[in-house]
């Protein structure tokens, strides 16, 4: 599960993802690639690997890992939208 919040209007949305699935919000595509939990903690933090790029884009400008507990670490750094880990889905 993924947060995103639009610094303009102030919107946040919560995206549910499967594995290698995209969303779009505005002009980003956030795609999932991997999303575990540490294996000696499983009720541990979140960490996933996002790719996220601007819509038409070939390259994601944005490719790496996010940990839901700190996600300043491996922060987007885009002028209109903040985006960061929650947790994994795994069934």
């Amino acid at each position: 599960m993924i947060r995103t919040l639009d610094k303009v209007s102030g919107r946040t949305a919560d995206l549910e993802f499967g594995l290698l699935q995209r969303h779009s919000i505005g002009k980003l595509q956030i795609e999932l690639t991997e999303c575990r939990y540490p294996a000696d903690n499983p009720s541990g933090d979140a960490f996933a690997q996002l790719d996220i790029r601007e819509a038409g884009a070939t390259e994601p400008f944005f490719r790496g890992w996010m940990i839901a507990s700190s996600p300043a670490i491996s922060a987007l750094d885009h002028p209109r939208y903040d985006v960061w880990v929650l947790r994994c889905i795994i069934s």
